[in-house]
């Protein structure tokens, strides 16, 4: 009898956001592929290198260091064809170059990046794919170029989720769910962030179980996922209730980390008894809770002038929570900047950047610190970021400090319920494909259980969820002509 263990690989991994939370949901790491050096010493800390919580198993023949997809192509491809048939290829090429959060560049290189992907599916094969990206991926561009009179000229459309789609049915014999933007908020996150995920399964995989469907899996099991976990089902996690333990007022001390003498980092203060956001967040790595005057890691304070601080107290006391301050409004304050909004404390965090001087916190004049934009991407406290906090602008498009790594995350719990979704179709799947087989789970896995599809579809509609028919209609047809 053949075992199947739910073993996935991350691709452009950044910190491990997206690893946690498969790894939470019961999958097992083997490896990720991550280029920057700063990005990737968060995740081997966290997930390579302690003894105990969730960790990779990762292969003797591959180095654990930072790495780019296209080395680990012309290195490791024999390994790699090795690895064929591997239950899952998570991941997505890095979203800057889609974002609608700045300038949508056409040429970008970073958008090139997923053909560089698609040829580590090729050599891979995994049984399925799920890719995450920002909501600007399923947005087209308008490729222009200058003609002989200097005017910028119409070239071509580019729609990076139709040329994806398009490739994984021709060249490739996947057949890609309909597309769907999940929100975070929906499943506990205490921010918005809506987010672009695909998910496509190999052809012979979904033909034997054409009626399953991962996303209603996951919807089925919102309510379930999120009552487990203390969570509120009908209403999302507000700001104040993800991160006011960590307020400056609740105590600092001088930061503690080398060469930091000079700033001040945060403890905790206490947890209010019914706050199930903070109770689930603050947790050693064994389990644990974090008692409060411990210092928080990250929670480092930015040592803002008096002149600051008062502009940032005006802004607090003056302006609309969660409202981005006009240009009239900025320019009242003497501000330069194209954006800067007060946050909400009672309701979802809009989208995190990472630029954080773009946001003034609710009730203290200064800027959110590291930890707290992890607070709101939902990363447990155990988690440590490592490397520079912030960096400057001829260095953004190299280096990855702390906050960036925490804005380019994909939020944990969301990629938990994913997770729990996927090896939930994945069982269903390969029992209908092979009824003889055997599923070895990891541990953890059974927290959400099997669950049964949720029919209502709330605010996602209905059309968005399912294999687009005509696909699944020519994919059909060509596989049975040939048996």
């Amino acid at each position: 009898m053949d075992t199947v263990v739910p073993t996935f690989i991350d691709v452009f991994a950044g910190a491990g956001g997206l690893s946690l939370g498969l790894m939470m949901a019961g999958w097992r790491g083997l490896f990720a592929v991550e280029k920057s050096p700063m990005a990737f010493q968060t995740l081997k800390y966290n997930l390579v290198d302690q003894n105990n919580g969730p960790q990779f198993d990762w292969p003797d023949w591959l180095p654990i260091e930072a790495i780019d997809i296209q080395t680990l192509l012309e290195k490791y491809r024999e390994q790699l064809e090795q690895l064929q048939g591997i239950p899952l290829l998570a991941g997505g090429p890095p979203c800057q170059g889609f974002s609608t959060a700045g300038k949508r560049r056409y040429d970008d290189e970073r958008n090139l990046l997923f053909e560089q992907y698609l040829e580590l599916v090729k050599l891979v094969k995994p049984l399925m794919l799920l890719i995450e990206n920002v909501q600007g991926f399923a947005k087209s561009f308008t490729k222009t170029e200058r003609g002989a009179n200097g005017k910028q000229i119409h070239k071509e459309d580019f729609n990076a989720d139709k040329e994806l789609r398009r490739r994984l049915i021709e060249e490739m014999d996947y057949i890609p769910f309909k597309r769907y933007i999940l929100k975070a908020k929906d499943f506990g996150v205490p921010q918005l962030r809506p987010r672009y995920i695909l998910i496509a399964v190999r052809k012979e995989l979904l033909l034997q179980a054409p009626l399953l469907d991962p996303f209603n899996i996951l919807l089925g099991m919102r309510e379930k996922f999120l009552s487990e976990r203390g969570l509120p089902v009908d209403r999302e996690v507000t700001l104040q209730e993800a991160i006011s333990d960590l307020e400056k007022s609740h105590g600092d001390i001088e930061c503690i980390e080398p060469g930091m003498s000079n700033f001040r980092q945060g403890t905790y203060g206490p947890i209010q008894e019914q706050n199930s956001y903070q109770k689930l967040m603050r947790q050693h790595r064994n389990g644990d809770p974090i008692e409060a005057g411990q210092v928080a890691d990250s929670h480092r304070f930015v040592n803002h002038t008096l002149e600051v601080e008062a502009r940032f107290g005006r802004i607090i006391s003056e302006f609309r929570p969660g409202i981005q301050l006009s240009s009239d409004e900025r320019k009242k304050l003497g501000l330069n900047k194209h954006r800067i909004a007060p946050l909400a404390p009672n309701e979802a965090c809009h989208t995190l950047t990472s630029l954080p001087d773009d946001l003034v916190h609710y009730s203290e004049p200064r800027i959110p610190t590291v930890r707290e934009y992890a607070r709101i991407q939902s990363f447990p406290d155990w988690f440590e970021f490592k490397a520079k906090y912030t960096t400057g602008d001829k260095h953004r498009r190299e280096q990855v400090p702390r906050y960036t790594q925490v804005a380019n995350a994909v939020p944990p719990l969301l990629a938990q319920a994913v997770g729990l979704a996927l090896q939930e179709f994945l069982v269903k799947a390969l029992l209908l494909l092979t009824p003889d087989i055997s599923y070895s789970g990891v541990e953890g896995a059974s927290t959400i259980g099997v669950s049964s599809i949720d029919n209502s579809r709330s605010e996602y509609g209905e059309e968005t969820i399912s294999v687009d028919p005509e696909v699944l209609d020519v994919q059909t047809s060509s596989l049975l002509a040939t048996t």
